[in-house]
């Protein structure tokens, strides 16, 4: 059976008229954030599926809760901001704001709804019957009833802070995202003050799901959540007075960080500051209980000041995503994928100099099949090793505790020249980035911020060896971060080599970073916001130019997101020319495949399953000499213009093959995790008919594990 994710597209596109040139109509492109919204329902849709091991599911859902949390801190309130202050201009799509914004709630409700139901009556009885249980306390035994009161009492009571509302007691701020429960309180306190409504705030020392012990437990793991505990013992936070109602709610805010960086003479300072008041921005959304009643719901939206189309009730726990923590808590590898352990490429398994073998030959590493271990290695060796001179990384985000940071500090205090180009305005990694900038300029590390106005989001580490009397560059280019955690997570291809052009133009990109300069001409990398865009587009071309002259022509790219209208544009005219393309798309995507006279030789997919797919690929046929390259850039108006990406060539011919064979072919093949775009923005889920069951990643599992 084919499964459908509805994109809320505009209505059926008329083919166009033979000859036709008008590639900008906007008849021919779906939104931008109505397809971003519906990667949710595709990660969703892994909660709901069986073949998926139960806690992976479970996981699947906090994920789908997450993103969408995301989606209104960024997304929504982004759009709200511009039609705050006039600029209402569409996007290629010529969707009004005010439309889209409508739009974006009808899709957001289903999602919601499509949550609760999917833990209510999917995960929930099927976990239960394999011995993990939340717990109702309606269905408290007289036990548990005792344990969660002394629990309460003794654990949770003398953390709170309960707030009764009146003119002495205004409403309280409520931070970004966190647990709160409203009481409707009857009665009079001890200075005659009649009851009214009070606020709960759940502090964030709090856990918020709690396990029972084994001597009230009914299940091996059996689960309470905070929210229960707070809304069940409301009376006990309130003496003398009767608790007639709790609900839960939560609030959501606009979390982007928007420093003047042409003001400021400290970047880090100015991020400081803005990261104290980022919990208590411009309220965009808020998740109440479904049966709250209508007068406090009132009362929160004028508090907060929401409308009634800004209200998304929840038949469950309002933070949902907190039930993640039980996929470590539970110890059932029988409900997770199978245990795998990344593999070490054969070149470095023996331990020989690390030096040695990337001079030898480029070596790839495929991420999460691969281990990460040899980029650890190589900058471990390189801190030790008294021919390294220097060394000059990018870092996006990390993770705290980084041995690599270790790595970098241990070089510097051994005397080496270290550089570092931090970007502070990581999304959500800010705070992160700020604390692992002021670590390593106190171990000496030269630490830069990049250029002001673009974000460096490129991933490049150089490293330069005294050789025989002579410098030579050692480098690694990645697709994905250099994190360890998300190395485990994410599919990512990253490149060692000491090929000297591709080495001169890193370390000129390390110049421009830390330095001022000219625009640079570079021999073998890509650069955005420089020489990606149009030399993508040039690319584009040069295989349309290939078709109409009868030679091989065609295009197979990867990226996370295609929104860039003028990359769209290329690939029409492409496609009209006669190249094929193929595009593996994991999240938003505005193209319009499969329309005749438009895009009918263009295909888009997108996969999911166990890892997030982050790897960015392009290949090109070129006439019968294929070039494929590597990049940290998305096919997005942000990537290509307003950060510091790189997009490097696989030059080695069997490397070359290798990703083709691993990263492109063997994703197009997939019929088991592939949802396919049509035209009129819906995602069907891909399903093997005849052919033999084919799934990308397990595939490379498989061969990685042999």
């Amino acid at each position: 059976m084919t499964e459908t994710l509805a994109a809320g597209a505009s209505p059926m596109v008329d083919a166009a008229s033979p000859g036709s040139n008008d590639f900008r109509r906007a008849e021919l492109y779906l939104n931008r954030d109505v397809s971003a919204l519906e990667f949710s329902f595709r990660v969703l849709a892994q909660a709901r599926d069986p073949a998926v091991p139960l806690l992976e599911r479970l996981r699947f859902l906090c994920i789908s809760v997450r993103n969408l949390d995301e989606f209104f801190e960024v997304r929504i309130a982004s759009l709200r901001q511009m039609l705050l202050y006039g600029d209402g201009r569409p996007g290629p799509d010529g969707m009004p704001l005010g439309t889209l914004l409508a739009r974006l709630r009808e899709r957001a409700t289903e999602l919601v709804q499509a949550q609760y139901e999917t833990w209510n009556d999917q995960l929930q009885p099927a976990l239960a019957v394999e011995g993990v249980r939340f717990s109702d306390p309606a269905r408290w035994t007289p036990a548990q009833k005792r344990w969660a009161r002394e629990y309460f009492l003794r654990e949770i009571l003398p953390v709170l802070s309960p707030l009764g509302l009146d003119s002495a007691h205004p409403f309280p701020r409520i931070l970004n995202k966190s647990l709160n429960v409203a009481v409707v309180l009857q009665g009079k306190d001890a200075f005659g003050r009649e009851g009214n409504i009070a606020v709960v705030r759940a502090p964030r020392s709090l856990p918020r799901i709690i396990r029972m012990p084994g001597e009230v437990a009914e299940a091996p793991y059996h689960f309470v959540f905070l929210a229960s505990l707070l809304q069940h013992f409301a009376d006990a936070m309130f003496p003398g007075l009767k608790a007639r109602a709790a609900y839960q709610f939560r609030v959501t805010r606009d979390s982007e960080l928007e420093p003047d960086e042409d003001e400021t003479k400290s970047l880090a300072r100015a991020l400081s500051e803005e990261l104290a008041d980022r919990g208590y921005a411009q309220a965009v959304r808020l998740e109440l209980d479904a049966d709250c009643l209508p007068a406090l719901r009132e009362m929160l939206l004028a508090n907060f000041g929401l409308k009634d189309s800004d209200i998304y009730l929840c038949h469950g726990p309002v933070n949902l995503h907190r039930v993640a923590a039980v996929y470590d808590i539970v110890d059932r590898p029988d409900l997770k994928y199978p245990a795998f352990v990344p593999r070490m490429p054969a070149a470095l398994a023996t331990g020989a100099n690390i030096f040695d073998a990337i001079s030898s030959r480029d070596l790839l590493l495929h991420h999460p099949y691969e281990s990460f271990a040899p980029v650890m290695e190589l900058l471990r060796q390189a801190s030790t090793d008294p021919d390294v001179l220097a060394i000059k990384q990018t870092l996006y985000r990390v993770g705290d505790d980084s041995p690599l940071v270790g790595c970098l500090i241990d070089a510097a205090r051994a005397g080496k020249e270290v550089t570092a180009v931090v970007e502070l305005r990581a999304r959500f990694d800010e705070e992160a980035n700020i604390r692992l900038a002021d670590r390593l300029q106190e171990a000496g590390v030269q630490v830069v911020y990049g250029v002001v106005g673009y974000k460096t989001h490129a991933k490049m580490l150089l490293i330069v060896r005294r050789e025989n009397g002579v410098l030579k560059r050692y480098l690694h280019l990645s697709t994905g971060n250099y994190h360890q955690v998300t190395s485990r997570l994410y599919t990512d291809l990253g490149l060692m080599t000491a090929d000297p052009d591709i080495g001169e133009d890193v370390n000129r990109v390390f110049q421009q970073l830390c330095s001022l300069g000219p625009v640079i001409e570079l021999k073998q990398l890509l650069q955005s916001p420089f020489s990606l865009h149009r030399t993508l587009l040039a690319f584009i071309e040069r295989e349309s130019e290939h078709a109409r002259a009868g030679r091989p022509a065609r295009i197979i790219a990867r990226m996370n997101a295609l929104n860039e209208p003028s990359m769209v544009e290329a690939l029409y005219r492409a496609s009209c020319a006669g190249v094929e393309i193929d595009l593996i798309v994991r999240g938003s995507c505005i193209l319009r495949p499969g329309i005749p006279g438009v895009s009918e030789r263009i295909r888009v997919r997108s996969i999911l399953g166990r890892f997030l797919e982050h790897s960015r690929v392009h290949w090109f046929a070129n006439g019968g000499n294929p070039a494929i390259y590597c990049s940290s850039a998305d096919w997005m108006e942000r990537n290509l213009m307003r950060r510091v990406e790189t997009c490097f060539p696989i030059r080695d011919k069997q490397l070359a093959a290798r990703v083709y064979d691993e990263a492109l072919q063997n994703y197009l093949d997939d019929n088991v995790q592939a949802w396919l775009l049509d035209s009129e923005g819906q995602y069907r889920r891909a399903t093997p008919g005849d052919a033999p069951p084919h799934s990308a990643q397990a595939t490379l599992l498989e061969h990685y594990a042999g």
